[in-house]
C-alpha cells in the first residue's frame, strides 16, 4: 500500500475522533462541568494523537507539510460535513458546498506542481 493512502486512511480515522472530542460532548455532555467534558475530550484526543503522529510520519516521506496540512483540512471537511449532519442533527448548508469548493481550489494550488 503506497504511502499516501496509508497516510489518508490514517488520517481518516484519526479525524473521527477528533472531531468527537471536539464536538460530541456538546450533545452528550452539555449538563456536566466544562471540566468533565475537557478531560472526556482529552482522552479521546489521546487516540486521536496516537493515529495522527504516524499518519504525518508516513505521509512526510512523499509529501510536503503543505500537502498533508491541505490533505487533512479536506479530510476534516469530509468527516465533519456528515458528523454534523448524522450525529449533531444540523441542517444541511449550502455554505458547505462553498467550502469545499474553496479547498478543493486550495488543494489544486498546493499539488499543481505534481500535475
Amino acid at each position: 500500500m503506497s504511502p499516501v493512502v496509508k497516510t489518508v486512511m490514517l488520517l481518516v480515522c484519526s479525524n473521527v475522533f477528533m472531531t468527537f472530542a471536539w464536538y460530541a460532548h456538546l450533545k452528550e455532555m452539555s449538563a456536566r462541568l466544562w471540566v468533565v467534558a475537557a478531560v472526556f475530550s482529552w482522552g479521546i484526543a489521546l487516540f486521536e494523537y496516537l493515529i495522527q503522529v504516524p499518519a504525518n510520519r508516513i505521509g512526510y516521506t512523499v509529501l510536503s507539510v503543505g500537502q498533508l496540512k491541505m490533505i487533512q483540512e479536506v479530510i476534516t471537511l469530509s468527516v465533519f460535513v456528515p458528523f454534523s449532519l448524522f450525529y449533531m442533527k444540523e441542517p444541511l448548508k449550502l455554505d458547505y458546498l462553498w467550502a469545499s469548493l474553496c479547498l478543493m481550489g486550495a488543494v489544486f494550488f498546493v499539488f499543481r506542481s505534481e500535475i
